[in-house]
């Protein structure tokens, strides 16, 4: 009888861990459910069978680390879905990451009466949030969109936009190269500052860029803000374009001066707020084509044709 006993107190115990587990387990499927459904339906709006995979993010991600935190994501699921995945198609599917860093910006802050020393520290993945995984049907839409997505660069307007095919999905204030020539140690000559003009692609993408005054080649790692303030240096990718087969140098990255901007102020580069710089990096891989082009008759959005100054004294 004892050994009876003992027999049914064993498979008590075990039948009642297998409950436990088995409500864990559906306690989890709930919660994964739920986070799927919340994520999908309120962040994205994307139906749940476009998604392969949810990424939970494990530990807090700061923009210093970022790039190469989604070195890791991008080659964990490298092997596992059919399509090759890259960190823009896989922020493209989470655009909200863009928002997030777009939000770093030091001016944005300011204005809202937060200061920030360094950017580099400012958390952008909170441990816990989560990355969708599209399935092949919605990577290879963001394929396509990629494949028809341009930039366009009118100097004169100082003004940088992005397009879908024919649509204008972005427009961005920016500054340009000034009219006048300057010898430039980084160069070794004498360069002309003018911004050039053509057509072509970005050809390179620095994801962890030097900043360098080009005239006297030193590098610096502060700078001083419209408002007096010196801060540490932004960690924001630049883009390189190669115009009409010319590398000319004449990169396209942020100012951390806004005062700049709508200015022939640069030694060619193209500048633009911090926050717009975010959104031109996942708009403009390597390969995008881009047209920068000096038009002094535009179409404002009233439809109204406007005559530009002509900044570099072009016009006949």
């Amino acid at each position: 009888m004892k050994q009876i006993n003992t027999k049914i107190s064993t498979l008590s115990f075990f039948a009642l861990v297998f409950c436990l587990i088995f409500f864990a387990c559906q306690k989890k499927k709930i919660f994964e459910y739920k986070e799927i459904e919340e994520t999908v339906s309120i962040e994205t709006k994307i139906p749940k069978d476009s998604i392969l995979y949810i990424r939970v993010i494990d530990r807090d991600i700061r923009v210093k680390d970022y790039f190469e935190y989604l070195d890791t994501i991008v080659c964990a699921y490298d092997s596992l879905v059919p399509y090759s995945i890259t960190e823009h198609l896989l922020i493209r599917a989470n655009p909200r990451i863009i928002d997030s860093l777009a939000a770093t910006d030091y001016y944005l802050n300011i204005n809202n009466g937060v200061f920030i020393f360094d950017q580099k520290e400012q958390i952008i993945l909170y441990q816990g949030d989560s990355l969708l995984i599209p399935n092949e049907e919605w990577a290879n839409q963001i394929i396509k969109q990629q494949a028809e997505t341009w930039i366009d660069i009118n100097i004169p307007a100082f003004e940088l936009s992005i397009y879908e095919g024919e649509k204008v999905l972005y427009n961005f204030p920016v500054r340009v190269g000034q009219e006048k020539k300057r010898y430039l140690k980084m160069a070794g000559r004498e360069v002309d500052l003018k911004t050039k003009t053509g057509k072509g692609t970005i050809v390179r993408i620095n994801k962890n860029p030097r900043y360098v005054n080009p005239v006297n080649n030193h590098r610096y790692y502060q700078t001083r803000r419209d408002d007096n303030q010196v801060t540490k240096l932004p960690r924001i990718p630049f883009l390189e374009p190669e115009i009409d087969g010319h590398r000319w140098g004449h990169l396209i990255h942020p100012t951390t001066n806004e005062n700049t901007l709508g200015k022939a102020y640069s030694n060619g580069c193209i500048g633009t707020k911090e926050a717009d710089a975010w959104y031109i990096y996942y708009y403009a891989p390597i390969g995008t084509a881009i047209t920068i082009r000096y038009d002094l008759e535009t179409v404002n959005t009233k439809g109204d044709t406007i005559h530009l100054s002509d900044i570099y004294g072009l016009e006949l």
